[in-house]
């Protein structure tokens, strides 16, 4: 498994985790509480989770063409639910595997 992080600086972070959650699950396997969440697609996992500092997203995959298409479906749907923070991408950054 290969991995990769983001933060979104933000005092609504768990009010996006659950806007993520909640819409995921109507299609895919989901588990969220107010501050913590996993999302599993097909392509992969991410595992969001909320605090004062803000939102903290976490996604795995098998290989590279996964973890891209994890991070995009994650990405596109925060871009759009979190439109007042005028946010255009995440910063990704590779992380250790588990």
């Amino acid at each position: 498994m290969i991995a990769a992080t983001a933060m979104l600086p933000t005092e609504s972070g768990g009010k996006y985790l659950v806007q993520l959650c909640k819409h995921f699950a109507h299609r895919i396997d989901v588990s969220y509480s107010d501050a913590w969440g996993e999302c599993r697609f097909s392509c992969g996992t991410a595992v969001l989770r909320a605090d004062g500092d803000g939102l903290h997203i976490r996604t795995t995959a098998p290989d590279e063409a996964q973890l891209a298409e994890t991070k995009s479906v994650i990405e596109s749907h925060l871009i759009r639910f979190a439109f007042r923070e005028k946010l255009q991408s995440l910063d990704w950054v590779e992380a250790a595997a588990d």
